[in-house]
C-alpha cells in the first residue's frame, strides 16, 4: 500500500462547472449540494453550474471550492480505502484539509469559510486593497524589496510561496502598482497586479483574526488527523494548535512549497481533491520525484484509483 498525503486547492481554483460530473453521476455529491444550500441558504447548484457574478466574490468563491473539494474526498473515500499520512491545503484549501482530516464537518466547514470570506471582504472595504502575481524572482529579493517599500511607507507583503520563482504579494492595490517596474528591473519576468479587491494573509486582515476565532472553538473537534500548517510547515493535529494557526493563517504568508518540500519523505505520492489541477502543476515543479493524482471528476478518479493499485 502507498503512502499518500490529500492536498486540497484553495481560491483561483474556481471556475463555472466545477464539481458537475460528480454531481449528475454521484447521489452523494447530490446530498452534500442539497444540505449545504440548506444550511447557508446559497443555491449551490446555481452557483457552481451556471453562469453568476457570486462565484468570484470571496465569500462565495470559498464555500464553494470547499464544497467540491470535500465531495471530490468523499466519493474517493467511498470506492478506495487508504488513510493520509497527512493532509495540506493551499490557503482555504487548508480548511478543505480539515475536513477531509476529521477535525471538521463539511456543513461546518463551509459555513465557516463563508463567514471567513466576509470577514476578509470587511477587513478590506474601501482600503483599495489588491494582490499581485510575481514570476522570475527569488524569494529573498523579493522579501528585501518589500522590506524596503514598507520602510517608505507603502503597504506590501510576501503572501503565497508558491514554487521557486512564483510568489504572490498582496496589500494596497495603488502600492503594488507603484512598485511593478521596480520588480522588473530586479528581474521579474512578470509582475501583474490581480483583480481583486481582497489582500489575502497579510496585516490588512487584522481585524479578521479575532472575529473567525469564536466560529474556530465552536466547530473544531478535539483530534485528528495530521494537517500541515500554511504558516509553520509542520503538522497540528488537535484543535488549541488549529485555533491558533488558522487564525494566524490570515496575516500570514502561505508557505506552500516550504510545505511540500518539508513532507516529501513521509509519502509516495500527493493526491489533489478538487477543481482543475492547480497544486498538481505546482507540485511538478517542487518535487518532481513525487508524482501528484488528482480527483476532480470520474475520469480522473479512476485513474486515481488504477495508478494506487499499480
Amino acid at each position: 500500500m502507498k503512502k499518500v498525503a490529500f492536498i486540497f486547492p484553495g481560491q483561483g481554483s474556481q471556475t463555472v462547472g466545477m464539481g458537475k460530473d460528480f454531481f449528475e453521476n454521484s447521489d452523494i455529491a447530490k446530498e452534500m449540494i442539497s444540505k449545504a444550500s440548506d444550511r447557508l441558504g446559497i443555491n449551490f447548484e446555481e452557483l457552481l453550474f451556471t453562469e453568476n457574478e457570486n462565484l468570484g466574490k470571496t465569500e462565495f468563491t470559498q464555500p464553494a471550492i470547499l464544497l467540491v473539494s470535500s465531495i471530490a474526498n468523499a466519493i474517493f473515500k467511498d470506492k478506495y480505502d487508504i488513510k493520509p499520512e497527512f493532509v495540506l491545503g493551499h490557503s482555504l484549501g487548508e480548511f478543505s484539509a480539515l475536513v477531509a482530516a476529521g477535525a471538521i464537518d463539511y456543513l461546518d466547514a463551509i459555513e465557516l469559510v463563508h463567514k471567513r470570506g466576509l470577514f476578509m471582504t470587511e477587513a478590506c472595504s474601501g482600503v483599495g486593497a489588491g494582490m499581485m502575481a510575481l514570476v522570475g524572482l527569488d524569494d529573498t529579493t523579493v522579501e528585501n524589496l518589500c522590506e524596503e517599500q514598507r520602510k517608505n511607507g507603502k503597504k506590501i507583503w510576501p503572501a503565497n510561496y508558491n514554487m521557486d520563482g512564483q510568489l504572490v504579494l498582496a496589500g494596497i492595490k495603488s502600492d503594488l502598482e507603484s512598485v511593478v517596474d521596480l520588480f522588473k528591473e530586479a528581474g521579474a519576468k512578470r509582475a501583474i497586479v490581480l483583480d481583486m479587491s481582497v489582500a489575502s494573509h497579510c496585516e490588512l486582515l487584522g481585524s479578521s483574526v479575532e472575529n473567525l476565532k469564536p466560529y474556530l472553538e465552536e466547530f473544531l473537534k478535539d483530534e485528528f488527523t495530521d494537517i500541515i500548517s500554511n504558516v509553520s510547515t509542520e503538522a497540528y493535529n488537535s484543535k488549541d494548535e488549529a485555533i491558533e494557526l488558522l487564525s494566524s493563517q490570515l496575516t500570514s504568508p502561505v508557505k506552500y512549497k516550504q510545505s511540500i518540500s518539508a513532507n516529501t519523505n513521509r509519502v509516495d505520492a500527493f493526491i489533489e481533491f478538487g477543481n482543475g489541477i492547480v497544486l498538481k502543476g505546482l507540485n511538478r515543479k517542487i518535487c518532481k520525484s513525487i508524482p501528484t493524482l488528482n480527483v476532480s471528476d470520474f475520469t480522473s478518479l479512476e485513474k486515481t484509483i488504477e495508478a494506487l493499485n499499480d
